[in-house]
């Protein structure tokens, strides 16, 4: 492998808790927080409409909540522990990318700065953001993860390790997008579609899943070469990995079913039957169908 490309692999268990700083993902992170407030505070007064606040408080707690999960898990320890020696951190990191931070980045930013980043490119959003073919995209990059061969590389190669989370995050931002419905422009689904939308993503991980907690021998040689932490074999470690992607990533997009059902009983409650045919003001990326 290319040395530009190489990751120099600990050899003991103290190179892998060795503090690092990742001065690069602070870089990104950085980076992505400056655009954030450049959009809300300079492209404001151009695109947001007018009387009503260009960003509120909530949605800019969403948007560095989702920021902050992913330097947690971009950065010592989790992601030194995740390419050096445990498996298990490495789901976690898939965890964040796939299930957690998506939805805190696509509710923290408001819907008139979503639809001014998307705008060149709505013909291709309206293909990608597709129930089925967002789910397509997501669980597809999601299951190549998982390829023996595809972790070796991620384990090996900085470089990869980066290009295939980059790749969760932006496919995992189109399978939230039916859900979280940021923007009117786009067709949307009814909360009933969403939450069978939401039901057939949890199923779909399961089968990854099955194959971490089932199988007979480690799937993934290059762990069983890593210092093991905490005594953690391979193997347990393979299906501790598989019982997080299985239980806490279901608890997750559980939790959201229940939160769209909830939202759903309540506004029904309180305003009655909704015409779906209606387009929704588009400052409420909630539940209903907008067509």
């Amino acid at each position: 492998m290319p040395a530009l490309l190489a990751a120099a692999l600990p050899e003991t268990t103290s190179e892998v808790l060795a503090f690092s700083p990742h001065l690069d993902v602070l870089g990104v992170m950085v980076a992505l927080a400056i655009g954030y407030e450049y959009g809300v505070r300079r492209l404001a007064p151009h695109y947001a409409p007018q009387g009503e606040p260009a960003v509120t408080r909530g949605q800019r707690v969403m948007f560095y909540l989702g920021l902050g999960s992913l330097m947690v898990v971009s950065t010592w320890p989790i992601h030194d522990i995740a390419e050096g020696s445990l498996f298990t951190f490495h789901m976690i990191e898939h965890l964040v990318y796939g299930l957690i931070a998506p939805p805190l980045l696509i509710a923290g930013t408001p819907w008139w700065l979503i639809r001014f980043l998307v705008k060149p490119i709505m013909p291709v959003m309206r293909i990608l953001t597709r129930p089925l073919v967002a789910l397509f995209l997501f669980n597809a990059t999601l299951g190549l993860m998982h390829v023996p061969g595809v972790v070796e590389l991620m384990v090996t190669s900085e470089l990869a390790h980066f290009g295939i989370h980059a790749a969760l995050l932006l496919t995992g931002i189109l399978m939230w997008w039916p859900v979280m419905d940021p923007i009117p422009d786009l067709p949307a689904l009814s909360p009933f579609m969403k939450m069978g939308y939401l039901f057939l993503q949890s199923l779909v991980p399961t089968i990854p899943a099955s194959f971490l907690t089932l199988g007979s021998k480690p799937l993934y040689p290059i762990y069983e070469e890593l210092p093991r932490l905490w005594g953690l074999s391979a193997m347990s470690d393979q299906v501790i990995a598989g019982l997080i992607m299985k239980i806490i990533g279901g608890l997750i997009i559980w939790g959201f079913i229940a939160w769209v059902f909830f939202s759903w009983w309540n506004d029904e409650q309180k305003y009655g039957a909704v015409d779906h045919s209606v387009r929704r003001d588009p400052r409420c990326w909630l539940l209903y169908s907008r067509n």
